[in-house]
């Protein structure tokens, strides 16, 4: 087995109703087991498409795996399409049938006539015992493709992949297996990034590196596929150590790291405190700092001055620069920055203030003009920002977020410049 194919069923996930989870998740495991999943697809509660689809993927991947339509309801058509595309009848499965009843009778409740269509198998398949739940998974073979169908509830899908597919995936593999790692880098546009590393993402190479940006947060997978797991950890390692000689300071973290939670490992590191003024951000950039468990250790608080008036009262922001130069401005941010790391007394502060737009802008200063300041016991510094004047109002608000907490890292990594 080396490709599969994913097929998420439910009218609601083909409408953008509901998100569908079931298929990054179950990629991320077929990844696992050195299987490549070559194509998502979300098909609607429609018969025939449900048939064409598993058509389709049978003939075009060595395994296919199936998540939704197992219900009792007569939208729920998983099991006839398989059943009409192997050109079976259902029959009922017996120990299924049972332990629906038993499922029902332990807590008390009445078994509806409709469950008993759950215990319904395509001849030929066989049941895969759900252990949380009503339906009984389908593995079936179509055209000789083999082919699992899961529940749709993710708890219950993921224990049955587990315990029931899993296995079987694994003993039908050749050990050929496929690893992914993934770096985090911020203060390069993904483009100008690429340009970096551009002959390390040729297509076909094995490590395969590609990139995915979230406000200016640059993710690079690494995908290495080799006979066993020690030669991929080794080819991984390979990529990953130019990928970060290349890069260097751009680089800020691997796997799920956020910036908030690494600048919050240095704060911790150093025993430093960090206090926050923001204007345009309206408290995202606190927000990001206090979705790390255990901030409490080094944030000490913020202030949202949106007001001019409230810059002058919390943050101690002369009426000279507002007057002069505007909310938006380099000395503004200075003072913010100065005045609210004495206010709280911490090591570090750090201020933002700017145009999220989509009004408001002018030729002089545009919408996504932003300052931010960085004020720490030695000195004072803000630096500028365009972050584009048809951005939307929610990026340039992340944006900036994000590039105050990177303006904090690269000072605490002891470098200058705060790249965006």
């Amino acid at each position: 087995m080396e490709r599969a194919w994913i097929v998420s069923l439910g009218t609601e996930l083909a409408l953008g109703q509901t998100v569908d989870t079931n298929a990054a998740w179950l990629a991320q495991r077929l990844t696992e087991l050195g299987i490549r999943p070559a194509r998502h697809v979300t098909v609607p509660d429609e018969l025939s498409a449900i048939r064409d689809a598993l058509a389709q993927a049978a003939g075009e991947s060595d395994v296919v795996v199936v998540s939704g339509g197992l219900g009792p309801t007569d939208d729920d058509l998983t099991r006839h399409a398989l059943a009409a595309l192997a050109g079976v009848e259902l029959e009922l499965h017996a120990p299924s049938l049972e332990r629906l009843r038993g499922f029902f009778a332990a807590r008390n409740r009445q078994m509806q006539p409709t469950n008993r269509i759950q215990a319904m198998i395509p001849k030929g398949g066989a049941a895969l015992e759900n252990t949380c739940g009503t339906a009984p998974g389908i593995s079936i073979k179509l055209g000789g493709t083999p082919c699992f169908a899961l529940p749709g509830v993710p708890f219950e899908m993921k224990t049955m992949f587990e315990r029931a597919v899993r296995p079987v995936i694994r003993a039908a593999t050749t050990g050929r297996v496929l690893l992914t790692r993934q770096i985090q880098c911020f203060g390069l546009g993904e483009s100008d990034l690429a340009a970096k590393i551009r002959d390390m993402m040729t297509r076909g190479r094995n490590p395969e590196v590609g990139t995915t940006a979230k406000l200016g947060a640059i993710g690079i997978r690494i995908n290495a596929a080799a006979g066993a797991p020690a030669a991929a950890n080794e080819l991984l390692d390979e990529t990953e150590r130019e990928l970060r000689r290349r890069l260097g300071e751009l680089v800020f973290g691997t796997g799920d790291d956020t910036l908030a939670a690494v600048v919050g490992a240095q704060l911790r590191q150093r025993r430093a405190t960090l206090a926050v003024a923001e204007s345009c951000t309206g408290g995202l950039l606190a927000k990001l700092i206090t979705d790390v468990p255990g901030s409490s250790a080094y944030f000490v608080g913020g202030a949202v001055t949106y007001a001019n008036e409230a810059k002058v009262r919390l943050l101690a922001v002369d009426n000279a620069p507002l007057a002069a130069e505007g909310a938006v401005s380099e000395p503004v941010a200075r003072s913010m920055a100065r005045g609210v790391r004495a206010a709280l007394g911490a090591t570090y502060a750090v201020a933002v203030t700017g145009i999220a737009g989509p009004g408001g802008g002018t030729e002089a200063k545009p919408v996504g003009l932003v300052y931010v300041g960085l004020d720490t016991r030695a000195e004072t510094r803000v630096e500028r920002f365009l972050f584009g004047h048809d951005a939307p109002r929610a990026f340039i608000r992340g944006r900036a977020a994000m590039t105050a907490l990177n303006l904090l890292r690269l000072e605490l990594l002891g470098t200058s410049g705060a790249a965006s």
